[in-house]
């Protein structure tokens, strides 16, 4: 497990260049090329099958191994679409979690059974949420419970072909396509560019990936904290006190970042692999919390709450807000009154 957390920290920085270390992957990127053209080409013949659901399906991923801000992404369709009045589901493969079922996120479910993710896009946005390993199944068990949902978001899963979509969004961050190569020698799940309906690119400051174009979106922290409660805290409030911070992400280190720039004191800092399940809590911050007898509030986020607000009841999670430009929604809600329109 170290090794690979090892690698999931240090491999996004190898991904930014074509270095020695990016070369010497080379081969497998190769190798790993080939099988996706295979793969794509399965499903374009025929040998595998893909399957359409009476719903539209509109898939948010990335090309990009690594957080983006797919999650966010799609709480923000979510609850754009239902201010819109569509009826609206979420599926997901629900990863990290420990069944293998088709089953629905229900109120009360834990990260362990339906994966952290769509627990909190459950909680975040009350539409139905279905996981199964296979999204389609999810598609097709949330569409038989729920039949008169109209549009399905599907989180990740780009490229799932399994399941027959309508719309596509890629989203990226500021760091675009990296070096430009496939895994493991670049940071590319399969090769870029690929047609997509829109690319929406996420930073803190809605800036740019790069030569990459698409929409912007600004990704940044709410200016509030939550409670287990659901009890909202400033973060104004919490300036100048002692403050720990926790997360298991992609990047941990740009959530630390922007609770800094927010103002706070962060007495330490602690990250732990991505979908990181903190059933050894407190033990995975015994080595990087610093000065355990100052005591201090725990801070993490939403992600990371449903998990560890069981075992620290007094943690607050800080919402991350993406916004994107308002070209983004007109271009959405142009082609879902095409689509939807017999």
């Amino acid at each position: 497990m170290r090794l690979t957390f090892w690698l999931h920290q240090h491999l996004p920085q190898v991904w930014l260049q074509r270095g020695p270390l990016a070369w010497a992957l080379r081969p497998l990127a190769v190798v790993y090329g080939a099988l996706m053209v295979v793969r794509r080409m399965a499903y374009a013949k025929g040998l595998f099958k893909t399957r359409r659901v009476s719903a539209l399906v509109i898939v948010v991923g990335n090309v990009v191994a690594g957080g983006a801000g797919k999650t966010p992404v799609t709480i923000a369709l979510a609850k754009h679409l239902l201010a819109k009045g569509f009826r609206v589901g979420v599926i997901s493969r629900g990863h990290g979690r420990q069944t293998r079922d088709v089953r629905a996120v229900a109120h009360g479910s834990h990260a362990l059974d339906v994966g952290d993710e769509p627990l909190l896009i459950h909680q975040a946005t009350g539409v139905p949420v279905w996981v199964a390993r296979a999204r389609a199944d999810a598609a097709l068990g949330l569409l038989q419970a729920h039949p008169d949902v109209q549009i399905l978001i599907c989180d990740d899963g780009l490229q799932h072909l399994a399941l027959a979509r309508d719309i596509e969004i890629c989203v990226m961050d500021e760091r675009g396509i990296g070096n430009g190569w496939l895994l493991p020698a670049g940071p590319l799940r399969e090769p870029w560019p690929r047609p997509v309906d829109w690319v929406l690119i996420t930073s803190p400051t809605g800036s740019g990936a790069g030569p990459v174009e698409g929409y912007r979106a600004t990704r940044q922290l709410a200016d509030y904290a939550l409670s287990a409660e659901g009890r909202h805290v400033p973060l104004s409030s919490l300036k100048n006190q002692p403050l720990h911070a926790v997360a298991g992400l992609a990047r941990p280190e740009s959530f630390f970042e922007m609770l800094r720039q927010s103002g706070l004191t962060l007495v330490s800092t602690t990250a732990l692999p991505d979908h990181h399940d903190y059933q050894d809590w407190p033990a995975a911050t015994s080595e990087e919390k610093t000065n355990p007898g100052t005591g201090g509030t725990w801070l993490c986020t939403e992600k990371d709450a449903v998990k560890l607000w069981p075992h620290e009841q007094g943690a607050l999670a800080v919402p991350l807000v993406i916004t994107p430009e308002a070209g983004f929604w007109t271009a959405l809600d142009t082609r879902i009154r095409q689509l939807l329109t017999p």
